[in-house]
């Protein structure tokens, strides 16, 4: 049976806690170290719990149909191959990664693409492992991923409820009820009439399990929603400039967006209050003024 209570790192999630914010760097940082630098830096500014990053080795996670198909790039016209491999970091740069976060400090992680990525990715201290959605019906993977005993975030993008049902009798299987399931839809960026955010009431009741969010959208409200809704994980892509070159760039938040969504988190949640009724010391004094001494 799935937790009722994970721990991330250092931090608690439960049907109590406040979001576990992360800043999806993923493919932003266009291959450049400087660029992931002051995603990271934005990240721990805006008080944000995690960076994540997308590990592949792309000889195996390209598709065979795109390997050779022309892209015209930085670097110039290449192969999507080729431009898949200009961006990948390597041991050198999640060496330097690992430093710079733990001397913020501040949490990473990254989505494995393929099995040689997750069997890298665990030589690191990592607080979670997360699955994207393009890999989320990889048994293989999810059943190596579990055996990590690391929490597992699982996006649900790209999937039926029947193909969800497998997944989770998996999860269940394999990885000690250890994982939360993030609702997405996995266009970029979403259309607000796609978003379903009364997903996360679904798969919270379907599965008895902690929910949360994956937004691709371009504002912030639907995350806010998704907070309000009872999403215990909210990732969103982060950028440096709407403008750059990239194709995730359109669906991230700037660093103006990422302090934003903080703030307007915790006013839902505070706007929210308990479900408890109960007479709050100014309406104490209105109640005084309006009937006495009753």
């Amino acid at each position: 049976m799935a937790k009722q209570e994970i721990r991330l790192g250092d931090y608690i999630i439960n049907e109590n806690s406040f979001p576990y914010i992360i800043a999806e760097i993923g493919i932003n940082h266009n291959g450049d170290l400087q660029i992931a630098k002051r995603l990271i830096d934005a990240a721990n500014a805006c008080l944000w719990n995690c960076v994540k990053f997308q590990k592949r080795e792309p000889d195996i996670a390209v598709p065979e149909e795109q390997k050779n198909r022309m892209r015209d790039t930085p670097w110039g016209r290449i192969t999507y191959l080729e431009y898949k491999k200009k961006i990948e970091f390597g041991k050198k740069e999640y060496d330097y990664i690992d430093k710079y976060c733990k001397d913020k400090p501040i949490a990473w992680s990254a989505s494995p693409w393929d099995i040689p990525s997750l069997e890298f990715l665990l030589n690191y201290d990592l607080p979670f492992i997360k699955i994207a959605s393009a890999i989320n019906a990889d048994k293989d993977m999810l059943r190596l991923a579990c055996e990590s005993r690391k929490p597992l975030l699982v996006s649900t993008g790209m999937s039926t409820l029947e193909d969800l049902d497998r997944m989770v009798d998996l999860l269940e299987k394999y990885s000690d009820g250890n994982y939360v399931l993030l609702h997405t839809n996995s266009v970029y960026p979403t259309p607000a009439a796609e978003l379903n955010l009364r997903m996360i009431k679904t798969l919270r009741e379907r599965y008895h399990c902690l929910v949360g969010y994956s937004g691709h959208e371009q504002d912030l409200e639907p995350t806010v929603v998704a907070g309000a809704l009872g999403a215990k994980v909210i990732e969103r892509h982060v950028t440096l400039d709407h403008d750059m070159w990239g194709t995730d760039h359109s669906a991230s938040l700037s660093v103006t967006g990422m302090a934003m969504l903080q703030g307007r988190l915790r006013e839902i949640l505070v706007m929210l209050g308990t479900g408890e009724k109960s007479i709050s010391e100014n309406e104490r004094e209105v109640r005084r003024k309006l009937r006495g001494n009753e």
